[in-house]
């Protein structure tokens, strides 16, 4: 079995394998992500309680401090293996993280150089409500060509 494939990871993070990162090679350790790992490890399936712990656990150990060590990968790994409440091995998942959409930050940063005195929960506001379409629409009526 791979070490780093992602099974075996949320395997060692699991199970508390505090000898997991320093057992790589340096090619390996050069390949493995940290930041992937809390990723993964966050989000469980299983009962909403064990959810519910894996993603306060890994926000209260790992979340808070996790940058000002990222020097230490060793340390990250130590911090991570504390997350696991030691009830075996869970079935973990990927939950990408969020994307900004195109067509709405455009609306949006029209809306505000139309409007440059509105507030900014207005601007979403307005962006939400308008399209593209619309702000074209807009533009005609006003006789701008953009």
């Amino acid at each position: 079995m791979d070490k780093l494939s992602i099974h075996n990871e949320m395997a060692c993070f699991d199970r508390k394998d505090r000898g997991f990162y320093r057992g790589l090679t340096d090619e390996e350790k050069k390949k493995f992500s940290n930041y992937l790992m809390i990723r993964w490890g966050s989000a469980v399936t299983g009962s909403r309680d064990m959810q519910q712990f894996y993603v306060i656990a890994t926000n209260e150990r790992l979340n808070r401090h996790f940058f000002a060590v990222n020097r230490h990968p060793e340390l990250q790994w130590f911090m991570a293996t504390s997350v696991s409440p030691g009830m075996g091995t869970q079935r973990h998942q990927w939950i990408a993280p969020k994307k900004k959409t195109r067509r709405g930050s455009d609306v949006r940063d029209r809306i505000a150089a139309y409007f440059p005195a509105m507030k900014a929960d207005d601007v979403d506001a307005m962006a939400a409500i308008n399209t593209a379409a619309d702000l074209r629409d807009y533009d005609q009526q006003h006789g701008s060509d953009r």
